[in-house]
């Protein structure tokens, strides 16, 4: 049924209304038939009756739009705003085009006055707003798991709201606090519940309102009376009673039930905090002292607890700390120190001091605190500092996060995020260094087909050729560092790579360096680029050399690496797997343990100004990591450095290596029809000229429109050749369209960008690819090679 049908019953008034006052009007003139006797009379009065009711249905359905109108929600933004100010998270209301609506002071507060969906963030989290956003329209709610912005980890929830429902209210919570909360109702509500109740200790999770949200089974036996009861949702203040002495006691027990000892742990802080309750029976006897022998099975049970739990006692004494406590504060499991401010650098010590002095002696609240621990001074961490009464001498506890996890991950991610913005910057900067190269390349060795050895310009034109093949040389180095470079991987052994470098390595290494090379046995085979590896190890030699300025022992070591091996290894970094390694070590200067996290940074070297570029390790690791391969470094200072490279083991037989006969001209002659398309003009003139030279005729375009064009109307094309990038319509795109007429068409790619990069989006069957610079035989052999696959 159509919408316009299921509301015609609601315009033109209700059928069971209607049907009734039709009766009851022919009824009353019946009546007045009977009582009368007067035919005339009883019409008339049916006919007014029926004029009547026909003027009230005109005048509701005239006055129907006016009310509809009237009633039509406008939305109250100061009403919405005080709605959202009750809300303990930050939150926000958008409107169908994605507008503010309204927020909350919170909201304002962490994010100024930026829409959701405008944040300043990168495309992918923007792009992962926009796809929750997208499915809280279709699905009603939907949940994005972590969104960073700057240093806020985020857990944000969308909701479809309204009476057309095209609003949606967007909800924001720190991810972290509540992964910690999780983690803590779990751990309460499972073993590590099970063993402190066990050991008498009653625990419970609650929020700020004071509603449990966890509890172990020891604390709803006590609390309701039975260990399998739910207690989620109900408030702790129903179960719980303070006598006029200030103690507590379960309600379910009565006045007479046995004290309460209550130690609150702050689990998370904020607009949304949650507090975890630890309870111990207190028979008058009491826990004199933690850490004692009475104390001792407490203190084990509390160890399994992952918050970093302290106790000092009225004079700011530590008198207990749990695993975790000392593992954020990176202390030994052995010893304690005398107070908490020997934990902090000098400059925060009066601060800790002062904090610890007043929550020992003042009311039961608690504190965040930044400071920066004597063990890491570099990196602020979050102290909470809390009074609390009823545990003996313990009058202040402690909780501290480690933070050295989210540290690491932060690093990592920085330098994630720098090596990728530095690895799209040599990638745009090698595509136009290639495209100048190619083009000086190129009349380079058109201007030698005219020259033969004994010219007076002959050397001149080598000379250009080979400072041009240096320049390209730096381009590879550049996209070998951002991992962008491209590889014509082989199945090889290392030794065989190995041995054809060394006799470059001895005349590299001079003669105070002294070489040795040692091979493992079984070693396996693998899939790499034979010339690349070469280029590793001559920059790692070079390294090494220029470490051994007095001279020194060079040592080039392979070895075998079993899967038993690897995991003994223990590497997070390393998959268990099998490797054929590579050690290069030295006996040079080595490396401070400060630089040593930063060697592998592009531009970042250590030699004097004018004696490094700073790709040469950059260079290695981007070789090494393309090839599926890990590196590692290992260096002490005066005792020299080793690098340790792993290659992991193909098992497939090795192919047998292919003839580098070399081409004669008369080879590279060719004929037939190439249309060349190439938005370089320098470009497109040398490749036009030499391949004119090799007997093929050339059709130019600029770009991908003026190439259709050409293909329409010559019909006789044997070979096209195009750039890949190009504007308005690239090589990919003006191929699909030249394949819809021309489906056998062979396709030949050249590009200054690396073909492992590009093969990703080229989803295109039966085309070659060369790289840019190429030289003019380079260019004939791929147009040979392209028409003789069609």
């Amino acid at each position: 049924m159509s919408t316009a049908a299921a509301s015609l019953p609601h315009r033109r008034g209700n059928p069971a209304l209607i049907a009734a006052a039709v009766t009851i009007a022919l009824g009353s003139a019946a009546a007045l038939l009977w009582l009368v006797g007067d035919r005339l009379f009883a019409g008339a009065f049916l006919v007014g009756l029926a004029g009547l009711g026909g003027l009230l249905l005109l005048t509701r359905r005239s006055a129907a739009p006016s009310a509809a109108a009237e009633m039509s929600p406008r939305p109250d933004t100061a009403l919405l705003r005080a709605a959202l100010d009750a809300s303990p998270l930050a939150s926000a209301i958008t409107d169908s085009s994605d507008a503010m609506v309204a927020a909350n002071a919170f909201y304002w507060e962490w994010f100024g006055h930026a829409v959701p969906t405008g944040f300043p963030l990168d495309d992918e989290a923007v792009e992962g707003l926009r796809r929750t956003a997208a499915a809280a329209r279709r699905d009603g709610r939907a949940t994005l798991a972590r969104l960073r912005i700057d240093s806020l980890v985020l857990r944000v929830e969308v909701a479809c709201i309204g009476l057309g429902e095209d609003h949606l209210l967007w909800t924001f919570s720190r991810a972290e606090d509540l992964d910690l909360v999780r983690q803590v109702q779990k751990q309460i509500g499972g073993e590590v519940g099970r063993r402190l109740g066990e050991a008498g200790m009653l625990a419970a999770l609650a929020d700020g309102e004071g509603v449990l949200i966890g509890a172990n089974r020891a604390f709803a036996a006590r609390a309701v009376g039975e260990a399998d009861a739910v207690t989620i949702g109900m408030p702790l203040v129903d179960l719980i009673g303070a006598t006029e002495d200030g103690g507590f006691h379960f309600l379910a027990e009565g006045a007479t039930g046995t004290p309460l000892r209550i130690v609150q742990v702050p689990v998370a802080e904020g607009r949304e905090p949650v507090m975890l309750f630890l309870m111990l029976d207190d028979s008058g006897a009491g826990l004199s002292r933690l850490g004692s022998d009475e104390g001792g099975n407490l203190n084990a049970l509390l160890d399994f607890i992952p918050l970093g739990l302290a106790l000092a006692d009225m004079d700011g004494r530590f008198i207990y700390l749990n695993k975790a406590f000392r593992k954020a504060a990176g202390l030994s499991m052995e010893g304690k120190p005398a107070y908490p401010g020997d934990l902090v650098v000098d400059e925060d010590k009066a601060a800790v001091s002062e904090s610890v002095r007043r929550f020992a002696r003042g009311p039961t609240a608690s504190s965040d605190m930044a400071v920066r621990l004597r063990n890491n001074p570099d990196e602020p961490v979050a102290l909470t500092i809390a009074g609390t009464r009823g545990l003996g001498e313990a009058a202040v506890i402690l909780s501290l996060k480690d933070n050295s996890e989210a540290d690491r991950l932060k690093r990592q991610v920085a330098q994630a995020t720098k090596m990728q913005a530095v690895g799209q910057l040599a990638g745009g900067v090698a595509h136009d260094f290639n495209n100048i190269l190619t083009a000086i390349l190129g009349y380079c060795d058109l201007m030698l087909m005219r020259h033969t050895p004994g010219d007076s310009d002959y050397d001149d034109i080598q000379q250009i050729r080979s400072n041009s093949n240096r320049a390209a040389g730096l381009t590879r180095q550049l996209l070998a560092f951002s991992r962008q470079q491209t590889l014509r991987p082989q199945v090889l052994q290392l030794p065989d790579v190995i041995a054809e470098v060394s006799n470059l390595l001895k005349r590299l290494l001079g003669e105070t360096v002294t070489l040795q090379v040692k091979h493992g046995r079984n070693l396996g085979a693998v899939r790499a680029d034979p010339g690349q590896l070469e280029q590793v190890i001559v920059n790692l030699a070079v390294n090494a050399r220029d470490a051994m300025p007095g001279g020194g022992t060079l040592t080039l070591q392979t070895f075998a690496v079993s899967a038993d091996e690897a995991r003994k290894i223990g590497s997070d970094i390393l998959p268990v797997a099998e490797y054929t390694a590579l050690r290069v070590g030295d006996t040079g200067t080595g490396i401070p343990s400060g630089l040593l996290g930063k060697i592998f940074e592009p531009f970042f070297t250590t030699k004097e100004i004018g004696k490094g570029t700073g790709l040469g390790l950059s260079t290695v690791y981007g070789i090494v990591k393309q090839s599926g391969g890990f590196i590692f470094a290992e260096s002490e200072e005066g005792q020299g450095t080793a690098f340790t490279i792993y290659l992991p083991v193909h098992h497939a037989e090795a192919a047998p290596a292919r003839s580098l006969r070399k081409e004669t001209a008369g080879e590279l002659w060719g004929t037939g029809t190439i249309l060349l398309v190439e938005d370089e003009a320098m470009v497109r003139a040398v490749a036009e000229r030499a391949l004119t030279r090799h007997g093929y005729t050339v059709l130019t375009a600029e770009n991908g429109e003026a190439a259709l064009e050409i293909l329409a109307r010559e019909g006789g094309v044997d070979l096209m050749i195009s750039d890949v990038v190009m504007p308005t319509m690239d090589g990919p795109t003006t191929v699909r369209e030249a394949r819809k007429s021309h489906p056998d068409l062979p396709i030949l790619f050249i590009s200054g960008y690396a073909e492992e990069q590009l093969r990703k989006s080229i989803d295109l069957e039966r085309v070659a690819f060369l790289a840019k610079p190429f030289s003019v035989q380079k260019l004939a052999e791929a147009a040979r090679d392209a028409l003789a696959a069609k």
